[in-house]
């Protein structure tokens, strides 16, 4: 009867995870390029199966799962890199991809130091030394992985391929990277992208699109209609603690009561 206490109390804590999921989801559903992520869980007849041959803990820490952790695993979160609807915006520095890609940005922290991040974003601009850079000031890498300087009175036009042309020249090309597994890719923060251990990256054949700026792949109404569900089931397993708390109550303090 306990276990089933347990299996409730676990099942509640996935429901919160994925509402956690959702609710930054519908946060950044109006964020230039976002990526929804999402949720998965495993149920004890799984995992036991999975876990009742792994050594990998070592004898003296071995996890007796049936014994102690019934009830459903919170599993690993994901990101859904389906690309996102485009919108117009007749600004001919913001830029959307229509493939896998990234583009290239060098990400400076708050002790000065520097490192190349990746983001879908285009909604770059120019600052004062005719640097093409992101909102937050972060510097566009050009092929070559150096930051770009246009000069910023002339006419500028970009085209598919990520050049930029000035008077007939083209002066610099955008660097847009891809992986070959976005599973060595990790959220970094400030809508960018990191690649870890054992990522593969190669040059994206992606066009580059001016005037235009990816949104946010988040739907409003799936996500509202999972948050209902989410809500459901996390109701259902109060109720099953409510259920199992009362049947407790009674086997406590009326069946072992003398007459």
């Amino acid at each position: 009867m306990i276990k089933g206490l347990y299996a409730a109390h676990h099942g509640m804590i996935n429901q919160q995870q994925r509402m956690d999921v959702l609710t930054n989801n519908l946060a950044n559903v109006n964020t230039n390029g976002y990526k929804k992520e999402g949720a998965t869980s495993q149920s004890f007849r799984d995992m036991y199966a999975h876990r009742i041959k792994d050594s990998s803990d070592g004898g003296r820490m071995a996890r007796f799962i049936g014994l102690n952790n019934p009830g459903v695993k919170i599993g690993e979160g994901y990101t859904d890199y389906s690309q996102g609807p485009l919108k117009t915006t007749h600004n001919p520095f913001d830029l959307a991809l229509t493939d896998r890609g990234f583009f290239a940005i060098e990400y400076t922290n708050k002790v000065g130091e520097t490192s190349t991040k990746y983001t879908r974003d285009g909604n770059f601009t120019l600052n004062a030394n005719g640097q093409l850079v992101t909102q937050d000031g972060d510097f566009v890498l050009n092929l070559t992985g150096q930051r770009i300087t246009i000069n910023p009175h002339a006419e500028t036009t970009i085209n598919t391929s990520g050049q930029i042309i000035q008077n007939g020249i083209v002066v610099s090309t955008i660097q847009v990277m891809d992986f070959e597994d976005y599973d060595y890719l990790a959220k970094f923060g400030e809508n960018l992208y990191e690649p870890v251990a054992g990522a593969v990256e190669s040059l994206s054949p992606a066009m580059v699109y001016a005037g235009h700026l990816e949104t946010s792949n988040v739907s409003v109404v799936s996500e509202m209609v999972n948050m209902i569900n989410v809500q459901r089931v996390f109701e259902a397993n109060q109720k099953v603690i409510t259920t199992i708390d009362g049947t407790l109550d009674i086997a406590v303090n009326q069946l072992g009561r003398l007459g």
